[in-house]
Parts: structure tokens; sequence; C-alpha cells
């Protein structure tokens, strides 16, 4: 078994607590989701409250797993505080690419911790890229971390699934980037894997600047 944090412990029953209430009382859940309408209104509490949210229990367990089994490699290395920052960071930014992207889809809504975990995800495989990660068979995390930025992009642009492609990439780059600037000695340690993962960033950005997303 992990050695959690109580950091990590009260973030997860917050998730916990806050989706059951919201997946129990439907106007808890429309008041506090992703919606850009209501962001637009002025209603900026969603860009928080509905990281906190899930669809239903398998969302709530996947998201709280996955954070569960990262959680640690960067609590390790950066102390509460800072893993924190790389938690919020990430669930904001993430929410952030969701509202560039879908600005003008005035019914576009969206919940879930998913972009604050990405970030975590990522900012644990900046400390440890070669950690292997089980999604579906055994790989290298920096190799994971490039196929999924790719299938993102490739979800985001194809629209494919009820998935919030945009808000997954965006958590990633906010792990990657607040990550880097917490621990900027990871560029002398492994300049190499940083810019690797750095690509399918670039390529997103080139791909926005074309209008091919």
């Amino acid at each position: 078994m992990l050695n959690i944090d109580i950091v990590v412990i009260v973030i997860i029953l917050a998730n916990v607590i806050v989706s059951l209430k919201g997946l129990n009382d439907f106007s808890f859940f429309e008041r506090y989701k992703f919606n850009i309408g209501g962001i637009r209104r002025g209603e900026q509490l969603r860009m928080l409250a509905s990281g906190f949210l899930h669809v239903d229990l398998m969302h709530l367990f996947f998201n709280m797993f996955t954070l569960y089994f990262f959680a640690p490699v960067v609590l390790n290395s950066l102390g509460n505080v800072k893993f924190l920052v790389v938690y919020f960071g990430s669930l904001f930014v993430g929410n952030l690419f969701s509202l560039f992207f879908h600005k003008d889809e005035y019914h576009y809504s969206a919940v879930g911790a998913s972009g604050a975990v990405s970030g975590v995800l990522f900012s644990s495989i900046l400390f440890e890229p070669e950690r292997s990660i089980l999604m579906p068979f055994p790989m290298p995390g920096y190799l994971f971390a490039i196929a999924y930025l790719l299938f993102s992009i490739y979800g985001m642009k194809s629209r494919t699934g009820n998935i919030g492609h945009d808000a997954h990439f965006g958590g990633a780059v906010g792990g990657y980037v607040v990550t880097l600037i917490l621990a900027p000695y990871l560029f002398q340690e492994n300049p190499l894997m940083i810019g690797l993962l750095a690509i399918p960033i670039i390529i997103l950005f080139v791909m926005q600047r074309l209008g091919k997303l």
C-alpha cells in the first residue's frame, strides 16, 4: 500500500463529498459544473468547483485511483504546498483550455478532476520518466505521456466520445509547466526528456495557429 499524505486524502475526500452531492442534487450539479455560458456570465467559481464534480462513480473512481497512484512521486519531490500548486494549477489550466477551445459554444459543459490529475501524472513523469505505466500494457512513462498528448490532440480535432480532451491536454500542460517552474533543476538533469514532452505541445500550438483544430 502506498504511503499517502494527508493532503491527498483531503483532496480525495473533497472529490467524493462534492461528487456525491452533485450526483444526488441536480440543481447543485448544474450550478457548479463547467459551462461556457455560465462562466461567460461571470460565474467564475465553476472553473474550480467543476473539478470536484463527476458524472458517475466510475468516473470518480478512475480519477481518484490515478491520483492515489501518482501523487506520492510529486509529493516526495516537491512537498505538500508545491504539490497543491501543481494540482490546482493543472485544474485551472485544463479549464482554461476548455474555455478557449469552446468559447463560442455556450451550452458546452464538462466536469471532473481529469485536468488536475493529468497534471499530477505529467509532473510525476518529469521526476520519474522511466517509471512503467500499465496503460493498457507496460511502457515507460515518457512514451505514455507523448502518446497521451497526441491522442488528446486527435480527440480535440475529431471530437470523438464524450471526453474533455482539451481539459486533459491543458491539465497535462499545466502540470508540465508548473513543475518545471517549481523544479528548474530538471532542465539540467534531463533536458532531452523535457524536449520530447514538449513536442506534442508545439504540435497543438502550430495546429491551432493554422486553424486545424
